[in-house]
């Protein structure tokens, strides 16, 4: 993922909590914000340290940006999006992992036709 499409700062991230919507399932919560100015969606990502350690959690975040690659052209452009990682992602491998997230995109409609 490029270095354009990632929410990193504190204040992009509050922007979306205060003014975004959200949904969750089991394993992820998304936040979503529709900024129209934008060219191309943008993903920040979070996880607790609840969820396991620095390995455990730094794996979870590679396995989110890959999915998030993977599904690029499907995703509709102009949104923020914020994935907050909840406990039983640390159980489990990539492909349930990008289940979880299709689950969520398709549910909020962020997914393209």
């Amino acid at each position: 993922m490029k270095k354009d499409h990632r929410l990193k700062k504190n204040e992009e991230f509050q922007i979306v909590f205060k003014n975004g919507k959200s949904f969750a399932n089991r394993q992820l919560v998304l936040y979503y914000l529709n900024k129209s100015d934008q060219a191309h969606f943008r993903v920040g990502l979070s996880v607790s340290k609840k969820v396991g350690n620095a390995v455990t959690r730094n794996q979870i975040k590679r396995y989110l940006r890959q999915a998030f690659l993977e599904l690029d052209e499907k995703i509709i452009d102009q949104y923020d999006l914020i994935v907050i990682a909840r406990n039983p992602t640390n159980k489990m491998d990539f492909h349930q992992m990008k289940y979880s997230l299709v689950h969520l995109l398709s549910k909020t409609n962020l997914l393209k036709k």
